[in-house]
């Protein structure tokens, strides 16, 4: 039976320290791999807990691949990967964008399910306002001096501030740069890194990064997917890979822990291998809490330390429009770095970092997070019972909806995905195919009918003549 000493928990509540107990004792093996672990209430009864506790930890650990369960049978522990070296020294110090680009011409859709835009209304007009006419008054000189060229200081300290409290991410402000969208951040890395090496992408995947790295002149490998996401073994050629480890776009996969620890471990088995990795939309974890990121877990073991690069934005949290993203770099890097890139002006402009650092330091980031989080968990859950709803229930099958700005939504028929995704077309249907973000079409994939449904942009009242028209195209 699992034992838990809660005199320990220090103000933790009572499922998140059960959560993350559990959780250290599977990566230390001190609970071995595919150990039975104990019923919820035989659990509960064990600590003096209630069920619901246990219930929630179980579903945490459940969500983030640490343990498993299999019908009539219980709950499971993950196997570690072999020859996970730093694993036990990680255990003692665990703390507690990404769209296909449009093409052709622009068009009047019903639906844009490609489209990552957000709700006009949505956006804290009034407010921003208010923060950048308080900026423009403040009379700060440095608003018309030249920035330095990883941003503004204050921008960069009110990030290193957010990440701490929300995302469980210890950087300096010195570590984050700030960039004008990820692109421009992805080419910096790419120049830092230098063309002369190999760089791997996941398989489907966010094509953005190999785009700009074949236009720096660098090598590109594409390296396919399994349930657990990207494989480490089809990354021996490369020394740099890009990842969205905590919802792959757009499968919407969530790396269980062993398969991210041994991405961690073909990082750190040589010197200048690094991961790239992308957290464009983790704000958006409807059932759970946010996952800790890899740049923590790397953080954890000095064998690993070094080897992460994290980026995220704020496209996808406040709108498209704002083109700030920010990456962390290992502090291993950043000398080298500025090094060699510090001669780029940062292309953000002051006014605008000025009047985020703000946004996010009276706490109106946090709030806007939190409500749009309510309205887009309302949004997928409007359309998700509409289509259940419909005659499409027959089917349809929806994939991978509990996390982030998109869902997969397979449709089962004798046509071809090509032919129904023109039929939706027809209809006002802009959408993807999951076949459209293969290198490398698989012939499984040819025919399929898998669609990514990103829904951040549609509007609740036409949720239903959306659906409809969905209908008459595929039944």
């Amino acid at each position: 039976m699992i034992t838990i000493d809660f005199s320990k928990r220090k103000g933790q509540g009572l499922s998140d320290f059960l959560y993350s107990s559990i959780k250290r004792q599977i990566v230390s093996n001190s609970i071995a791999a595919d150990e039975r672990l104990p019923s919820r209430r035989a659990l509960a009864q064990n600590l003096k807990v209630s069920e619901i506790t246990v219930q929630n930890a179980y579903a945490r650990l459940i969500s983030e691949g640490y343990i498993y369960s299999e019908e009539k049978r219980g709950y499971f522990a993950q196997g570690i990967p072999s020859g996970g070296t730093f694993l036990a020294d990680a255990a003692r110090k665990i703390p507690q964008g990404a769209e296909e680009p449009q093409k052709g011409k622009d068009a009047n859709w019903l639906a844009d399910f490609k489209s990552n835009s957000t709700n006009f209304e949505k956006f804290p007009f009034s407010l921003w306002a208010h923060l950048m006419r308080q900026v423009l008054n403040s009379g700060d000189e440095r608003l018309l001096q030249k920035i330095p060229s990883g941003g503004a200081d204050e921008l960069r300290k009110a990030i290193s501030r957010h990440l701490r409290r929300f995302r469980m991410i210890e950087a300096s402000p010195e570590q984050i740069v700030i960039g004008a969208g990820t692109d421009f951040l992805y080419t910096q890395l790419v120049h830092f890194f230098g063309a002369d090496k190999t760089y791997a992408v996941e398989n489907p995947g966010y094509r953005q990064f190999a785009s700009v790295a074949k236009l720096c002149g660098a090598k590109c490998v594409a390296a396919s997917l399994d349930k657990s996401g990207i494989k480490t073994s089809r990354l021996k050629d490369a020394q740099i890979v890009h990842v969205s480890p905590l919802h792959h776009f757009p499968t919407g996969i969530v790396m269980p822990y062993a398969r991210r620890f041994e991405l961690l471990e073909w990082a750190a088995s040589e010197k200048k291998r690094f991961i790239i990795e992308d957290d464009y939309d983790s704000e958006f974890r409807f059932n759970a809490k946010p996952i800790e990121p890899l740049f923590s877990a790397a953080a954890a073991s000095e064998k690993t330390r070094g080897h992460v690069i994290y980026i995220n934005t704020f496209s996808k949290t406040l709108a498209p429009s704002i083109r700030i993203s920010y990456m962390i770099l290992p502090q291993n890097l950043v000398q080298e770095y500025y090094k060699k890139n510090g001669f780029y002006s940062c292309p953000v402009s002051a006014f605008e970092q000025y009047t985020l650092a703000r946004f996010i330091d009276e706490g109106h980031y946090e709030k806007h997070l939190t409500k749009m989080k309510n309205h887009y968990r309302n949004l997928r859950n409007d359309l998700i019972r509409a289509l259940s709803a419909s005659r499409l229930s027959k089917s349809c099958e929806i994939l991978e909806e509990n996390s982030g700005l998109h869902f997969i939504l397979r449709i089962k028929s004798t046509e071809s995905g090509k032919k129904l995704q023109g039929r939706l077309s027809e209809k006002g249907i802009n959408v993807a195919l999951l076949s459209d973000f293969y290198y490398n079409k698989p012939k499984d994939q040819s025919s399929r009918a898998d669609f990514v449904i990103n829904y951040s942009g549609i509007q609740k009242n036409k949720i239903a003549q959306i659906v409809k028209k969905m209908e008459a195209a595929l039944c």
